[in-house]
């Protein structure tokens, strides 16, 4: 295998990095042919084409048809590719340079099927476990979520394809997605569930923007100037093209005024019939259709779509380096949440295996659902290292969980698992067998009656192809587990501190629309940052080891534009193991209401058993601030701070104290 993958790492080493860049030569070119194109065609540039998964040639200029794939967690529409782990396993990784190949091996399966435009990473917050979406996203911490956007975006482009960062913006429901009204204030809104999208934007420099289903304070994402011409394009300096999301769009006036550049699948609102009659009367003008035109040419440009062919004959699409990115994806995602010592099993034990994700491969459904080349469930993966299955065997794997018609785009799923699946867990214990869970779901579920009955709890997520294998080897100890909690897992979904808020309330109506408003009143305690009354089952960041950990006293010392804080982490186990240390900043006298404690940097260390290792984070000023309105920018008050150093939110080992001065 070794010497396939090798090639492939060079094709990836040998494209340019300029591909990420829209530079004043992309600009002019671009500018010349948009001289060129007349009215009918401008008007046919701007919208999708033929089956909605493809964007307008103009050949007689050059210009190719262009294929865009929907893609998270693999590429799909008319192909079989590799199934990689969902987003909120890509989290769970906490190990951003892994989801970089990821990217890369995302990059190297387009290009093999000669997709231009992948339209993935989704980074939402998990602002609640019923999201059917939530699977996709990368969890519930907008710091975790943009370096793990960032990464990912980086690896795709490097590869010549563009990715497209969604759904901008406050789509954190899917339950008629349609017509909710999401409502946040500005601080919020910035504190929040912006960072992803502007880390996106200002550090992996993403070719496109896809804008949401739902309105955002009142407007429609994809005509909504605030998101699309005040933020993006204004603060943020966005150079690449927006589009919709699939038959999300609305008004043509307030489209072409301040709306997305593309409208997908195909010309509802961009359309002769509609836009013509407009720019006949002056109610929209030529200007504003070759504006954007113009962005999506630009980008064109820029990476090389109308001087080669996409189409990489080089890269088989059965993608060896693909193949092994998303087994160690697997191996570094699934989280070790209970043990009571019954793992690692040992291969003389017998084991019997049931439940419905025994035998198959899960995934989320919708645009996330990926049908792989081939793929290893958990039977064939214990099996292959020769677990001895028999029936009622006492140690039971029993495999829960979610699939692609319980978790799913466009519909809520529940927080209990299943129908029928916690009558298995009851079933195993009145056998008097010990239990050992393993569970696909891309975000919390219900455990408050299950958990404790059992002896081990592993949560898989939506592994990808390569899950099963991956399970089995943690399930003998072959790979110790190393995944955390990207989300909080609440005891009951009442804990969840939006869950008052989360259904819409009763519709509205709005320019004819029924529309449901959605309020988002919890602000900024979302997630951990909202359990400070009630503690969580499991809190973010959590997961355990077949090893344990040491954590040194914290070290600050000031730099240029930050600190630089270190400390030791040392392996006190009897196997080689990996930690996630997590680094926390809390204000002690905040002028208005902050956090507990807010993620601020993160680094995953692998030590050999009995290893010591410096673990060193850099804190820039910005890890200090809080967004204030009266300015409508971030501001860093003077005053005492807390760093603390910690193996989850809950789990602090190491804290030192600095003073900010004016």
């Amino acid at each position: 295998m070794k010497t396939r993958i090798l090639p492939l790492l060079l094709i990836a080493a040998a494209l340019p990095l300029r591909a990420q860049e829209i530079t004043q030569a992309h600009k002019d070119r671009a500018a010349a042919l948009v001289a060129q194109m007349t009215l009918k065609e401008k008007i046919t540039f701007v919208a999708g084409y033929r089956d909605g998964f493809h964007m307008a040639p103009i050949p007689r200029l050059g210009i190719p048809e262009v294929r865009l794939a929907d893609g998270p967690q693999g590429v799909r529409n008319d192909t079989r590719s590799t199934l990689f782990a969902c987003g909120a396993a890509a989290a769970a990784s906490w190990n951003p340079a892994l989801v970089h190949e990821m990217g890369i091996a995302l990059g190297q399966d387009a290009r093999a099927r000669g997709v231009h435009i992948l339209l993935g990473p989704g980074v939402n917050i998990c602002r609640s476990p019923l999201s059917g979406r939530g699977f996709e996203y990368f969890g519930e911490d907008p710091f975790l979520a943009a370096e793990t956007a960032v990464a990912y975006i980086r690896g795709v482009q490097s590869q010549g394809v563009m990715a497209t960062v969604k759904h901008f913006a406050l789509n954190n429901l899917e339950y008629d997605r349609h017509h909710t009204n999401s409502i946040a204030d500005e601080r919020t809104i910035n504190e929040i569930y912006f960072p992803a999208f502007r880390a996106a934007v200002e550090r992996g420099r993403v070719a496109s923007v896809m804008t949401s289903y739902n309105l955002v304070n009142g407007v429609h994402s994809a005509e909504n100037p605030y998101l699309i011409e005040e933020m993006l394009r204004g603060k943020w300096h966005f150079d690449g093209f927006t589009m919709s999301d699939w038959t999300s769009t609305y008004s043509p006036v307030l489209m072409m005024q301040d709306g997305v550049d593309v409208e997908m699948p195909r010309g509802f609102c961009y359309n002769a019939d509609t836009l013509l009659p407009l720019l006949d009367k002056g109610v929209v003008s030529e200007t504003q259709l070759e504006a954007k035109v113009q962005r999506i040419l630009q980008t064109y440009v820029a990476y090389g779509f109308l001087d080669r062919e996409q189409l990489d004959a080089s890269i088989p699409e059965d993608n060896p380096y693909s193949r092994e990115v998303a087994y160690r994806l697997a191996c570094e995602s699934i989280v070790l949440l209970k043990n009571d010592g019954i793992l690692p099993l040992s291969k003389r034990q017998r084991l019997s295996l049931s439940g419905p994700r025994a035998d198959t491969v899960p995934c989320g459904g919708g645009s996330g659902a990926v049908d792989p080349l081939y793929a290893v469930s958990l039977k064939e993966g214990l099996q292959e290292l020769g677990a001895k299955l028999v029936p009622d065997a006492p140690v039971e794997i029993l495999a829960l969980g979610f699939d692609r018609e319980t978790e799913k785009e466009n519909s809520d799923r529940t927080f209990s698992l299943p129908e029928g699946q916690e009558a298995l867990v009851d079933e195993a214990i009145a056998k008097g067998h010990k239990v050992i869970l393993v569970v696909n779901a891309g975000g919390a579920a219900d455990l408050s009656r299950i958990g404790d009955k059992a002896s081990a709890i592993l949560w898989a997520w939506y592994p990808g192809q390569e899950g099963g294998k991956a399970l089995a080897q943690i399930l003998y100890g072959q790979v110790n587990p190393s995944g955390r909690l990207p989300v909080s897992f609440p005891l009951h979904l009442e804990d969840n501190p939006s869950q008052v808020y989360y259904l819409p309330a009763p519709p509205v109506s709005k320019r004819g629309h029924s529309v449901k408003p959605s309020v988002y009143a919890e602000g900024v305690f979302v997630g951990y940052r909202g359990y400070a009354q009630t503690e969580p089952l499991y809190p973010f960041g959590y997961g355990l080891s077949y090893t344990s950990f040491e954590y040194g006293p914290l070290t600050v010392a000031l730099s240029a534009d930050g600190y630089e804080v270190s400390l030791e982490v040392k392996n006190t186990g009897k196997v080689a193991g990996a930690e996630t240390v997590q680094l926390y900043v809390h204000e002690n006298d905040p002028a208005v209401p902050r956090p507990e404690r807010e993620l601020k940097a993160f680094k995953k260390v692998n030590l050999a058993k009995g290893q010591t290792t410096r673990v060193s984070f850099h804190l820039g000023r910005e890890a200090f601030a809080w967004y204030n309105t009266d300015v409508h920018d971030w501001r860093v008050s003077p005053g005492r701070f807390t760093l603390e150093a910690g193996a989850s939110a809950l789990d602090i080992r190491s804290r030192a104290e600095i003073t900010i001065a004016e």
